[in-house]
């Protein structure tokens, strides 16, 4: 029971521990997951604790592993996940495990750095041969009488120009190939026009070596005359990032040094290869470990980062630990103690001591992989407090069933149920490959939660037999035409009836027009009635109201169970009975006349049912004076009665309580105890047993009894009754939603089946299959786009606010803190984050 309704019991445990048991002790701990530790040293800076160098040292270790990930990936290769839970290294490991760190992070960087030096003299050695093989290309082209015609520009064999002693001076580089235009713009206004630049550019892509990235280059020679021009030019390059190179001025020497740099590139390539080899094994090899290196590390870390939690005795040879643990849990926990002092090889054991403590426990729900998605609803609205009623055992029905409610519908039921079972079939599989994607995630932790929406959904789409906007008649429907034409019983449909109305109407009245109920849900016969949309806003109008009083007042009921455990007798008597009899003597009643209605009217009398609606009205109005709307007899005595008693429970929750509280404060305080000797001695009733209200079960944080403030009090106590007057009103309002949203998806389901897919059986020859197939495939991708999807997502939230909101505000307080175990699950899980 304490499992399932109600949090678990939990208690406050110190912890002696041995120095040298202590990092195995806690390291167990660690591997079981049910002890929360407490900050014995919250005025001690994190700096100052014991354990901050073997936390730092970690952090270093840490971050070694991350350079090696980030190495690992960006050479594309797989991390090795065998799933491995490796032990927890023992503190005089952490010295080897330094030095493989340290050793593999010098070696990749060592290797690093001569491959990115061989890859800059290599791209340098690369452009070089660019240079000398598009400069000869230059020269020759200068050397064509044809194209000194097209440059204009008269130059010699030598370089020099025609007809003169002076000789052109050159320089020649690489540079960007976007900045080529800039560039050549530049030089141009800086040497007004007389320096002369060819340029060409460079087929493959070169390789970055500090990025790693391909850029475009191209080779540029600039001619000029004079040392100024040659300041110039070089200043401009040197501005825009050009690369120079000492260019030979004779073919000849050019020739020499082309195949001289050719050589070099070749030799080079075989070293960057062997180079580029070696550093693959290492990082394969890493590749195989780092994993498993992480998981040590983390739990290394977390274990020195919980024992600067605990305080060290005065003899410095024992720690002291709090922990909040499971009550259920001491013998594993002691256990756990046991294996760890043995692997430490300590001889002195490890002490558990339970400690009588006032302090509010954290709140524990266990939870398996189907209840935890529910249990995540719940605690979305708010940690319970400690011991109180759990509402997830009540939501794992109730949930998906008002969820199913608004998305009744067969067809979309059963896709939705499918999907879910892919993914609760294949979880294992699905689990093993870590998807990171958050909204896949998000719908995977709730598969159960949508295979029990899927499967309400089903149910409630016999109900409405509804399909796809299609109702299936299975069992035939309970109604027949034929009597309306046969004069002889009472029929009253003639050759002239049927051609002057378009809609005629069936009356039960006739015999063997109504032959009686259909077998389950709703008779298929109203899918093709012109008043399908009244009748079904009759019926789910007032189904709503049912569900929500239901659901209400069910939530009032477990506040009794609350007020019991705790043992609050006066919010027994002034708390949940009052509220419960107002409900149930206002809106409880409204339920048991909708069924009376329908039990009590039947064809020949259900013209003259008065409407429930001003029945309810003239109910708080005592105004009787029309007989017609009577629905029995006897009606104006018990509705005043009724509303008599609802009336009278107001002051008692308004008046009395804070009244009565004030009086046993009062005793408890004058008479209630005595003083001998400096002892307290009580002999009045206990603070529970007074039934003190809620807000002074929260406020057990110390040690002393809180003040009464009977301001406070009678304030706070107004506030929760006016919230839950009006709430019962606004509340069952609420609820209306169920019969909005299951009428607005039936009416989406039934405008995409007649504007998109009756478009296809429109075509009756054989050249309407392709539009038939187009007709269906925009159907299918519309219904689970919108149907399934936009539809369901907003069932989903309106279902949510009615468990948060209408449900459990009757008797869920949810002010607590959850209870956060020291475990090594996500770290073994591979969720390395801190």
């Amino acid at each position: 029971m304490g499992e399932l309704f109600r949090s678990e019991e939990m208690t406050l445990a110190q912890l002696f521990l041995q120095s040298e048991a202590a990092y195995c002790c806690v390291s167990e701990l660690g591997e079981i997951g049910m002890v929360q530790f407490r900050d014995l040293n919250p005025d001690v800076n994190v700096f100052q604790r014991k354990f901050v160098n073997e936390v730092r040292r970690c952090e270093e270790m840490d971050r070694k592993l991350r350079f090696v990930e980030k190495e690992i990936k960006r050479a594309n290769i797989a991390v090795i996940d065998t799933g491995e839970n490796p032990e927890v290294p023992f503190p005089r490991d952490m010295i080897d495990l330094e030095a493989t760190f340290e050793k593999l992070e010098n070696e990749l960087k060592e290797i690093n750095t001569n491959q990115e030096a061989l890859k800059k003299n290599f791209l340098e050695l690369t452009e070089l041969k660019h240079i000398l093989r598009r400069t000869q290309q230059f020269f020759d082209e200068m050397e064509d009488p044809s194209l000194l015609e097209e440059t204009s520009i008269p130059l010699e064999s030598n370089e020099g120009i025609r007809g003169a002693p002076l000789r052109l001076g050159f320089v020649a580089g690489v540079i960007g190939r976007e900045r080529i235009p800039t560039f050549e713009r530049m030089l141009w206004r800086v040497c007004r026009g007389n320096v002369f630049l060819r340029q060409a550019d460079i087929e493959d892509p070169l390789e970055d070596p500090s990025t790693g990235d391909q850029v475009h280059k191209s080779v540029f020679i600039i001619f000029f005359q004079g040392d100024q021009l040659k300041n110039r030019v070089k200043k401009i390059c040197e501005g825009f990032r050009a690369s120079l190179y000492p260019c030979p001025e004779t073919p000849q020497e050019r020739k020499e040094m082309a195949a001289g740099v050719n050589t070099r590139i070749d030799d080079l390539q075989m070293v960057l290869n062997q180079t580029e080899d070696h550093r693959q094994r290492v990082l394969q090899a890493a590749a195989k470990a780092v994993r498993v290196w992480f998981i040590k590390v983390r739990k290394m870390k977390a274990i020195y980062h919980t024992l600067n939690l605990c305080n060290i005795d005065v003899t410095q040879k024992c720690l002291i630990a709090e922990v909040w643990c499971p009550v259920s849990d001491l013998d594993s926990i002691q256990f756990a103690l046991r294996r760890g002092t043995e692997k430490s090889g300590s001889t002195v054991p490890s002490i558990l001591n339970r400690m009588q403590t006032k302090q509010t426990p954290p709140t524990y729900n266990k939870t398996n992989k189907f209840t935890s998605g529910f249990q995540n609803i719940v605690d979305a609205y708010g940690v319970g407090n400690y011991r109180e009623m759990n509402p997830a055992p009540y939501t794992i029905i109730t949930f998906p069933f008002l969820f199913a409610v608004m998305f009744g519908d067969l067809g979309h039921g059963v896709l939705m149920t499918c999907a879910a079972l892919y993914l609760v079939l294949r979880e294992s599989r699905l689990v093993a490959q870590k998807n990171d994607n958050e909204m896949f995630s998000m719908v995977f932790a709730g598969r159960y939660i949508i295979l029990l929406m899927g499967m309400f959904s089903i149910y409630t789409g016999l109900i409405y037999n509804d399909c796809f906007s299609k109702s299936l008649n299975v069992f035939g429907s309970g109604w027949s035409v034929r009597p309306m034409f046969d004069t002889r019983v009472g029929g009253n449909w003639t050759t002239s009836v049927l051609e002057e109305n378009k809609v005629l109407q069936l009356d039960p009245a006739v015999e063997g027009v109504f032959k009686g109920p259909y077998p389950i849900g709703i008779d298929p016969i109203w899918n093709v009635a012109t008043n399908k949309l009244t009748f079904l806003n009759s019926f789910k109008m007032k189904m709503s109201i049912v569900l929500g009083v239901i659901h209400m007042m069910f939530g009032v009921t477990l506040s009794l169970f609350n007020h019991l455990y705790f043992k609050r007798p006066l919010n027994i008597y002034l708390g949940f009975l009052p509220e419960i009899i107002f409900m149930a003597s206002l809106f409880g009643y409204l339920a048991l006349l909708v069924f009376y209605k329908w039990l009590a009217y039947d064809v020949h009398t259900s013209r003259s049912a008065p409407s429930l609606l001003i029945a309810f009205i003239n109910m708080f109005l005592f105004s009787y004076s029309d007989s017609s709307s009577q629905l029995y007899v006897g009606q104006k005595v018990i509705q005043s009665l009724l509303v008599i008693i609802a009336v009278a429970c107001v002051p008692c929750m308004l008046i009395v309580k804070p009244i009565i509280l004030r009086r046993q404060y009062l005793w408890r305080k004058n008479l209630g105890t005595q003083n001998f000797g400096g002892i307290r001695v009580g002999n009045g009733p206990t603070e529970d047993e007074a039934g003190i209200i809620e807000h002074d079960q929260l406020a057990q944080h110390s040690d002393e009894e809180p003040e009464f403030n009977f301001g406070d009090v009678a304030v706070n106590q107004a506030i929760h009754t006016i919230e839950y007057c009006l709430g019962c009103i606004s509340n069952t309002a609420s609820y209306l939603r169920l019969w909005a949203l299951s009428l607005a998806h039936a009416q989406l389901s039934e405008v995409l089946w007649g504007m998109v897919l009756r478009i296809g059986f429109q075509f009756r020859s054989f050249g309407g299959t392709p539009v038939i197939f187009l007709c269906f495939g925009a159907f299918a991708v519309l219904t689970v786009c919108i149907l399934l999807i936009m539809e369901g997502l907003s069932a989903f939230l309106h279902a949510l606010r009615l468990h948060w909101v209408e449900f459990q505000n009757k008797f869920y307080t949810g002010q607590g803190f959850k209870f956060l175990p020291f475990t090594f699950d996500s770290i073994s899980e591979g969720k390395y984050d801190d």
